[in-house]
């Protein structure tokens, strides 16, 4: 698999963290290059039943694991100011070199609303997004060399400051999008991009944004990161993969924008409204390895560089084991 690393995605959203922990270690030793941990301040529903702090578990999981780590993905919008993320960022970079990246999005009210402050629409919290990415590279740029930087802009004031722990190269800025203009702006001002699986035509649409913003700016978008997430439903049986795709990760099913609902005790009366079929065509749920195998290979063939798996079901071990020896092998540029 030149050129092509399969990761684990940790949702800290479903597992205590020292679990967490243990199956992204067993997750290396059965092929997978690294994490993707979850950022999130409460769980989808109830029934998950976890959030762990993301920043505790990537410096736990730099001591026992081997490959790459980052957030997937952290809003420096609400919860944070920049300053705070940049800060954290280059401390796990400093602490563990060439493994970190730094996943960022525009947040989810699900997490950022906690701090009470007004919760924007879209547009604004995107704006808010790319005003922070400039706080956090003016930060990791004026630092290596040694300086201050400040910052006065439309939603955020830097005092004249720097970053005293930072590593030799800063880490990599990747931007999650589902949007093409959101697309083309991260090919500007990121060094990559993030999404989530979606129908090929979407995403190849969004690879031409990125493209456009990365051109306009004098840069290669071959040589620029494409990271994707796949949530999917595996277990022994289909019949068990449905159940734990029903009751475990009933947001997958749900065929709208999530980001203004600020309860996971609101998304769980909203999943009693999910049927099976609203799975179709958003996460494959099979009993199959080659079938999950050939879903993952037409994200491969549409050129994503890097991609994190997240099996939605309790069984994450089993999952891990079958996944290493029967899929991950077959997988090929």
């Amino acid at each position: 698999m030149s050129d092509l690393t399969i990761g684990y995605a940790a949702m800290l959203e479903q597992f205590h963290p020292t679990d967490i922990i243990t199956y992204s270690a067993l997750a290396e030793q059965h092929g997978f290059s690294g994490v993707m941990a979850a950022d999130h301040f409460q769980p989808w529903v109830p029934q998950q039943g976890q959030s762990a702090f993301v920043w505790n578990v990537l410096s736990a999981l730099g001591e026992r694991t081997t490959g790459d780590l980052g957030p997937g993905v952290t809003a420096p919008t609400f919860r944070w100011h920049p300053a705070m993320v940049a800060q954290a960022s280059a401390t796990l970079a400093a602490m563990y070199p060439g493994r970190h990246w730094l996943g960022l999005g525009s947040g989810e009210a699900l997490n950022e609303h906690i701090v009470g402050q007004y919760w924007p629409e879209a547009p604004e919290r995107i704006n808010r997004m790319f005003e922070a990415i400039d706080i956090i590279k003016k930060l990791f740029h004026a630092s290596k060399n040694g300086k201050d930087v400040k910052h006065r802009g439309q939603f955020y004031t830097l005092e004249s400051t720097r970053l005293w722990t930072m590593p030799e190269v800063p880490p990599e800025i990747l931007v999650a999008t589902a949007g093409p203009v959101t697309a083309k702006r991260a090919g500007k001002h990121a060094d990559g991009l993030i999404t989530v699986g979606a129908p090929l035509e979407k995403i190849d649409m969004l690879f031409g944004k990125f493209a456009d913003g990365a051109r306009e700016m004098g840069r290669d978008p071959d040589t620029m990161p494409k990271v994707l997430q796949i949530h999917m439903s595996w277990a022994a049986t289909d019949e068990e993969a449905l159940t734990n795709a029903m009751t475990e990760w009933p947001n997958g099913g749900m065929k709208f924008p999530k980001a203004d609902i600020r309860s996971p005790f609101e998304f769980e009366q909203i999943a009693k409204l999910v049927r099976p079929e609203d799975f179709t065509g958003r996460m494959v749920i099979s009993s199959d390895p080659d079938e999950h195998r050939a879903h993952i290979q037409k994200f491969v063939d549409l050129g994503f560089d890097r991609i994190y798996l997240h099996n939605v079901g309790r069984n994450q071990e089993d999952w891990i084991k079958v996944f290493g020896s029967e899929v991950l092998p077959k997988l090929s540029r």
